[in-house]
């Protein structure tokens, strides 16, 4: 699986299917008002944590899902859960692998959600705190205490397109583990999961 994060808790996912086909899934495409963004993009896969409103524009006419459900698709199995403030949070298996994306939640989850989510491969967690209504890093930190990932990659903090979050550093002092950079595009495999510890791995914006 490929992963790359393009600013804000906008993220791409490039998977396999059954039949070998790659399979984009696109997580919170919303344009920002700054910064570089792509102007379209061309997944089949489209997931909105937060409506479909002020979203990039999407060609190739791709499955999108923004409400609270469960869908089978290309051999991806995808579900939306409630979060916070009439936000949904997704759950998404591929290639034998559990990933959770919070989108844009402020709050920690509830006890149900998170028993849903379960223990997820790989966790995407907004981490700018009050400025752009996501986590606090406390809030942040506590939530993935208690999903317990193997890789956890913060979202939402600040760059060009979303300059008034917190820094990812906040995040990375609280959560007390030592922090792995990635190239644009991080590859994972199933077989290269962490066993025993949690990796918190940062992304380098890719747009």
């Amino acid at each position: 699986m490929h992963i790359n994060w393009l600013g804000q808790s906008c993220v791409k996912l490039q998977t396999k299917n059954l039949k070998d086909e790659d399979v984009v899934i696109l997580i919170d495409a919303y344009k920002p008002a700054v910064g570089d963004f792509p102007r379209s993009f061309s997944p089949q896969i489209a997931l909105y944590s937060a409506g479909e409103d002020n979203t990039a524009t999407l060609s190739q006419d791709p499955f999108v899902l923004s409400t609270l459900g469960e869908v089978e698709l290309k051999d991806t199995m995808i579900y939306s859960l409630p979060g916070p403030n009439d936000t949904v949070v997704f759950k998404v298996l591929a290639e034998g692998l559990t990933i959770a994306h919070l989108g844009r939640i402020n709050h920690k989850l509830n006890t149900e959600t998170i028993a849903k989510l379960g223990s997820p491969d790989i966790l995407f967690i907004p981490v700018g705190g009050e400025k752009n209504s996501t986590l606090e890093a406390e809030d942040a930190v506590a939530t993935v205490t208690a999903l317990e990932p193997r890789i956890v990659i913060p979202v939402a903090y600040q760059c060009d397109t979303d300059p008034k979050a917190e820094p990812v550093s906040e995040f990375i002092k609280n959560l007390g583990l030592k922090p792995e950079a990635t190239d644009k595009k991080f590859i994972i495999k199933k077989k290269d999961l962490p066993q025993e510890e949690t990796k918190l791995m940062i992304l380098e914006k890719n747009y």
